[in-house]
């Protein structure tokens, strides 16, 4: 069996965990909206149409923030054709996804839904093809209390007070070729400047994300970040990253590799913000919000075949496996090991859409990847603690060395609670792991949550809803403050110590 040791100090920390880290995303896309979290004609739905099966998945995984519309769908939208009578709401084409948008559902529902799932709202603004004048009535219909068109107007369409949403995405993936109202980078940055100045000029309390590029693999990558920070660094409060990963040649330990991937491109887009803090001579910090991220490939081959311009096709519908599961672990533990500059990420999406949750006429369920994801946003709050994993290791392709062992510890000092979460990435092998935890030593483990499978593939479907879920295990000791362990092959673990 090979060996690992987790090194850790209470008093060596990373950052603080901000919760909207393990945010979502919902889009206008596919059955993410109509027949995921909104479905009138379902005997699952409530008052308002929105599944309450739903709603009860959503509150487990206690996701703290969800952005919203898009995405793709953004860079089209006229918010409002989503407001008002629904008998008045215009069907339009959305040239993003190719299909008929009902706009049956739209900004007021989503507020609504949000405040059922006991979630925060991310909205994001049109700067495809609108720009910052649209961008400011959207937020005076949202956060002005009373007195102006928009307000009134929201008043009118019955919510008296305002939404008060204080996260703000200024468009989507702008350097894509494929985004309506695709930018340059310059164009793009004095766009997100000032429409960011012209809504904090409304409301001084928000906060705002600019766009950095689509993805690692672009080539705007890199000059993107640094010309539109240029622009735009004095005015918004956040960069995103976009990136999804795949296995399409069915390499598991190179997918699995992905994770060391990840965490360059967060220091690499670290770098870049931080060189143009240094050339401004500014004392302010950009951060990130990761606000797409997930494994994405399943789908691929199927939906090059869907009929276009039909209303909330079966899109993006990917049926997630376990070695998928392993993966969405490791990245979660890849942007806690950053906590100290992500603040915000959105796996994408919430429902159906390269999901954790999907949907049938008979029921929802819940995908691999659900688990990891629940654990991390469950278990994952306090102070990361600085995490450092002495582990063997394997060659990858495309990023050399990769730790057989990812780990974080997050400590809640509050609560007096440590959480282990550690993803094992041997196919073969168990992993034997110590860690010195004197500083603990009043501590004991409670609880030792496993997910695993022999099948690297076997999935959850409606009719197996349960081939792949958590199992308890009992290897995790705290004696004499050392902490001693077992990571099963292939193995997602969280490991709980309380006081």
């Amino acid at each position: 069996m090979k060996k690992a040791e987790i090194i850790v100090d209470k008093y060596f920390l990373t950052g603080a965990v901000d919760k909207r880290i393990f945010g979502s995303f919902i889009e206008h896309l596919g059955r993410a909206v109509y027949e995921g979290i909104y479905q009138e004609d379902s005997p699952f739905a409530d008052e308002q149409g929105m599944r309450k099966d739903v709603l009860e998945l959503v509150k487990e995984l206690q996701v703290p923030i969800v952005r919203y519309p898009g995405g793709n769908f953004v860079s089209g939208y006229h918010w409002e054709d989503g407001v008002g009578p629904k008998e008045q709401r215009p069907a339009k084409v959305d040239l993003a996804w190719q299909v008929i948008e009902s706009n049956q559902f739209g900004l007021n529902e989503f507020v609504d839904w949000a405040k059922k799932a006991g979630t925060e709202v991310m909205m994001a603004v049109n700067l495809g093809t609108r720009g910052p004048e649209e961008a400011k009535d959207l937020l005076e219909y949202c956060n002005f209390k009373k007195g102006s068109y928009y307000s009134d107007l929201r008043r009118k369409h019955g919510y008296e007070e305002p939404h008060d949403i204080k996260l703000w995405c200024m468009g989507n993936e702008m350097d894509g070729p494929w985004q309506m109202g695709h930018k340059t980078a310059k164009e793009y940055g004095r766009a997100a400047a000032e429409t960011s100045r012209l809504m904090k000029f409304m409301d001084p309390s928000i906060e705002t994300v600019a766009c950095g590029s689509s993805s690692l693999g672009m080539d705007t990558f890199g000059h993107w970040e640094d010309e539109v920070l240029s622009e735009c660094y004095d005015q918004v409060d956040y960069l995103s990253l976009h990136q999804y990963y795949g296995n399409r040649d069915n390499n598991t330990p190179e997918f699995l590799a992905n994770s060391k991937g990840m965490d360059e491109f967060i220091s690499s887009v670290l770098s870049i913000a931080d060189c143009v803090k240094a050339k401004k001579r500014s004392k302010k910090q950009i951060n990130l919000s990761f606000d797409e991220w997930n494994v994405w490939y399943h789908s691929n081959e199927a939906d090059a075949k869907l009929e276009k311009w039909v209303q909330a096709p079966h899109q993006l519908e990917d049926v997630y496996n376990f070695e998928d599961a392993l993966l969405v672990g490791s990245m979660l533990i890849t942007m806690l090991r950053h906590a100290d500059r992500v603040k915000v990420a959105c796996l994408a999406q919430l429902v159906n859409v390269i999901a954790p949750i999907m949907t049938s006429d008979t029921g929802a369920w819940r995908q691999t990847i659900f688990y990891p994801y629940m654990h991390a946003s469950v278990y994952g709050r306090g102070t990361v603690l600085n995490t450092l994993v002495k582990a063997p290791f394997y060659e990858s392709r495309n990023y050399g060395e990769v730790s057989f062992l990812d780990s974080v510890c997050v400590w809640n000092e509050a609560d007096e609670e440590l959480t282990i979460f550690a993803v094992n990435k041997d196919l073969e092998e168990d992993l034997e792991v110590s860690c010195d935890m004197r500083q603990f030593a009043d501590y004991k483990v409670v609880e030792h949550i496993i997910l695993t499978n022999d099948d690297m593939k076997a999935v959850n479907t409606e009719d197996a809803p349960q081939c792949v879920v958590p199992v308890a295990g009992n290897a995790s000791r705290l004696e004499d403050g050392r902490f001693n362990t077992v990571f099963g092959k292939h193995s997602w673990n969280v490991v709980r110590l309380k006081k």
